[in-house]
């Protein structure tokens, strides 16, 4: 199997479904696009030779929940000041943002050639000013978090709805920044702040619980005063009923321990630490794309 480069790729703009679609056909759909946005990031980190596709993949069904059922923004409403914002704190998995937002509009899926490219505006990390739908720069560890909180507290100052969604990483929590931003969005009753915690237990060369214990996380975060909820983040139900139903208890800000796995579902990435920022060779991308394949939804009646 020859690779295809995302020069000569091609990936629909899948969008969202009808508001009046049932929960099993947001749910389907949702999972499609997981699919064709992990298609088209392995060919982007196989083009590029780098990029981050082990915590990219981790992530991938989280993002394509939320933009695909939850979060209020669209390509045309970018700078609607009551457009829903979402930080992707764990900025190193751009990639995987980027393909959403190919998915969802935002881009065109030949600019994804470009990606770490000299000039491109698609770098390594995410660049609000660069690139339609981002709105925060960000690399450093534990710097999104409280960006997000400072979103939160501004919507309700404006005594506004829109909500504010944050993406990090387990490893990421052992930055005290976030806890800082925790206390406050804790303080402030940000009960439009949602927290979401992509739980893969793994970080560049070893483990978390090696590195730095988290556990137990859920007593931590309620310690801080979020109402702490756990689902399977792979799981495209279980995703969209947690986060459409934010938040859990009013006055408290929301904390999503999702459950994931780095790599997710590729046999060889799956749970090796290898893959935080390895990139696949040609037979690897191979057997990628073909398991991937063998995932496409039936069309047989």
């Amino acid at each position: 199997m020859t690779a295809l480069s995302p020069e000569h790729a091609t990936m629909p703009v899948l969008g969202r479904l009808s508001p009046y679609a049932t929960r099993d056909e947001q749910v389907a759909h949702i999972a499609e696009v997981a699919r064709q946005i992990r298609i088209q990031d392995l060919l982007l980190v196989h083009h590029a030779g780098a990029g981050h596709i082990g915590g990219d993949f981790s992530a991938v069904d989280v993002l394509a929940t939320l933009y695909g059922a939850v979060l209020n923004v669209t390509p045309e409403a970018v700078d609607d000041p009551e457009r829903d914002r979402f930080i992707l704190s764990k900025g190193h998995v751009a990639g995987a943002l980027y393909t959403t937002l190919v998915a969802f509009g935002f881009l065109e899926v030949a600019e994804l050639a470009t990606f770490l490219k000299p000039l491109s505006r698609l770098n390594g990390h995410p660049n609000r000013t660069k690139v339609p739908g981002v709105e925060a720069n960000t690399g450093p560890l534990g710097h999104g978090l409280p960006i997000a909180v400072g979103h939160a507290i501004s919507a309700k100052l404006d005594v506004s709805r829109r909500r504010t969604y944050v993406l990090t990483g387990d490893g990421e929590l052992q930055e005290g920044s976030n806890w800082e931003a925790m206390m406050a969005a804790s303080q402030y009753e940000l009960d439009s702040l949602t927290v979401i915690v992509d739980r893969n237990r793994l970080q560049q060369g070893a483990t978390t619980r090696e590195t730095n214990d988290l556990d137990p996380l859920d007593q931590k975060a309620a310690a801080f005063g979020f109402a702490v909820v756990e689902v399977n983040g792979h799981d495209h139900g279980e995703l969209l009923d947690v986060l459409s139903s934010a938040p859990f208890r009013p006055g408290k800000p929301t904390f999503v321990i999702a459950h994931t796995h780095k790599g997710h579902p590729i046999s060889f990435m799956a749970d090796n630490v290898a893959w935080h920022h390895k990139v696949p060779n040609e037979e690897q991308l191979a057997q990628a794309l073909d398991e991937l394949s063998l995932a496409a939804p039936s069309t047989s009646s």
